[in-house]
């Protein structure tokens, strides 16, 4: 499986195999013998191994191999993890959440093979889906447990902890003017009322050898956040804010704010006039939000380039080729396609029955490899009972115990091959079914869904479009065909 263009998905396998599965014959060898065919069935490459046998899954997060794979996952050097089951990755809850939040926050997919969650499909990312909604749930609970102290010490008027705010410093737990930055403090809204412009305050401010408290220049935004911080009037406002998810801050309720006095370093009169500016400028004409183009990434043009939206066009284009198809079109091709396929029963049915009687052909010859495994580890005994109780010379065990060992080996050499195939198609299986569920019903609800919405379910269902002259071949991900399964088996 290759990404959007064109370049074959890069992921890493995970390794950490307990004592007690590497008594069961599960060696390390085995699991990233497993992991790489299943990479191999997908077409992915394999660019690293992080190998953590027998380190305890208490906690995982701290040891080297997880900080390395942390690093590749944030510069993009890989973008999956394949792994054998989810107890392996890490059996402590919390850093399973934390795994789980790094892996979406940077786009990569976390492949778990004995649990069929690929979330590189679209009934995988429904695990995303839990995960991030069970790790909300826990971080609000923490919130609730701290929210009541917070506001005591915030009443009393006690650091919470932060940087006191420019122009003041904590001293016996209580916010009083810092002598060194009060007065630029103060300057600054002095400026602001004579020039009328943030740049311009912060350019007089830099030319005079003013500095920010760590020493870096001060810019207009500087200027804004300090210029509309109350407490230069005398009212330190507590309590006030919070970090989402992805580090932006994010204002809380007014009920939850808490309002402290403390020394003025400005008068109310000049801090109203400041703000009243800064208010006059809010309600000049702003740009309206970027459009979100559909299918952008998506749409191909047959001559291979990506197609786009330029200004002002109704139309995708092709820069090379200058192929051009409308916008109005290509949404209601595209919805018609959905309609054709998931109101077919015929269709759907043919499908899961070819791909059913694909997979079950192959879990059978797993399961007939498998006992052929256990028959001959089941006579190699045998010979060795004979060996222990003398009824066979040592000539004769290695003539006996020889053939079946290696028979063994081979055998069990070709036994991930076969695993690593039957893990790909069961999850392939199981996302194609989600896939038919969720969308039945989405080419009559299609009007009613927002940009986003319509943009995050084509991102979700289709690999790619092409458009060459008249014809348009839509190919829908993790639906594939039963002849393409078996191609894909004859080039295995």
């Amino acid at each position: 499986m290759k990404d959007s263009g064109g370049v074959s998905k890069q992921v890493g396998i995970w390794i950490r195999v307990s004592t007690e599965d590497q008594a069961q014959g599960e060696s390390p060898q085995h699991h990233e013998h497993r992991a790489r065919e299943y990479a191999k069935f997908n077409g992915w490459t394999v660019r690293e191994v992080y190998d953590l046998a027998g380190v305890s899954g208490k906690t995982v997060m701290e040891h080297p191999e997880a900080k390395r794979m942390l690093a590749d996952i944030r510069k993009g050097h890989i973008t999956g993890l394949i792994f054998s089951k989810l107890a392996r990755l890490a059996r402590n809850t919390r850093e399973l959440l934390d795994f789980s939040d790094l892996f979406r926050q940077h786009s990569a997919d976390m492949i778990s093979l004995q649990e069929k969650i690929d979330t590189s499909t679209p009934a995988g990312r429904l695990f995303y889906t839990m995960i991030a909604a069970l790790s909300q749930w826990e971080r609000e609970e923490i919130a609730d447990r701290v929210k009541a102290s917070i506001k005591t010490r915030a009443k009393l008027g006690k650091s919470l902890g932060g940087a006191a705010p420019f122009g003041y410093m904590w001293k016996d737990n209580r916010l009083v003017p810092d002598p060194a930055e009060a007065p630029v403090r103060k300057l600054m809204y002095e400026l602001f009322a004579e020039e009328k412009r943030r740049k311009s305050v912060a350019r007089r401010l830099n030319q005079s050898g003013y500095r920010t408290r760590k020493g870096a220049r001060f810019t207009d935004t500087t200027v804004v956040r300090l210029l509309q911080d109350a407490t230069a009037k005398g009212v330190y406002r507590a309590n006030h804010t919070f970090r989402d998810d992805k580090g932006k801050l994010v204002a809380k309720p007014e009920s939850d704010w808490v309002l402290t006095p403390v020394e003025a370093i400005v008068s109310e009169e000049l801090w109203t006039q400041c703000n009243r500016l800064l208010e006059r400028r809010k309600d000049m004409p702003q740009l309206g939000p970027k459009p979100v183009r559909l299918f952008a990434g998506i749409l191909y043009c047959g001559c291979g380039e990506k197609m786009y939206v330029f200004a002002r066009s109704p139309k995708y284009v092709c820069p090379k080729c200058r192929n051009k198809i409308p916008i109005e079109d290509i949404e209601s091709i595209f919805r018609a396609e959905l309609e054709d396929f998931f109101v077919s029963s015929e269709k759907v049915e043919a499908h899961l029955a070819s791909a059913n009687t694909h997979l079950a052909d192959k879990k059978e010859r797993l399961a007939a490899h498998t006992r052929q495994v256990d028959k001959v580890r089941a006579e190699m005994r045998k010979v060795y009972q004979l060996y222990q109780t003398d009824q066979v010379s040592p000539e004769g065990f290695g003539k006996l115990y020889r053939p079946l060992e290696d028979q063994e080996r081979q055998l069990t050499t070709e036994l991930p091959t076969l695993q690593g195939e039957v893990d790909a198609l069961e999850v392939r299986q199981i996302s194609a079914s989600e896939v038919m569920t969720e969308a039945t019903n989405l080419h009559l609800l299609w009007p009613k869904f927002s940009a986003q919405e319509k943009r995050r379910i084509i991102e979700s269902i289709t690999e790619k479009i092409v458009v060459s002259g008249d014809e348009i071949d839509i190919t829908l991900c993790c639906l594939p065909s039963s002849e393409e399964l078996t191609k894909r088996q004859r080039n295995l």
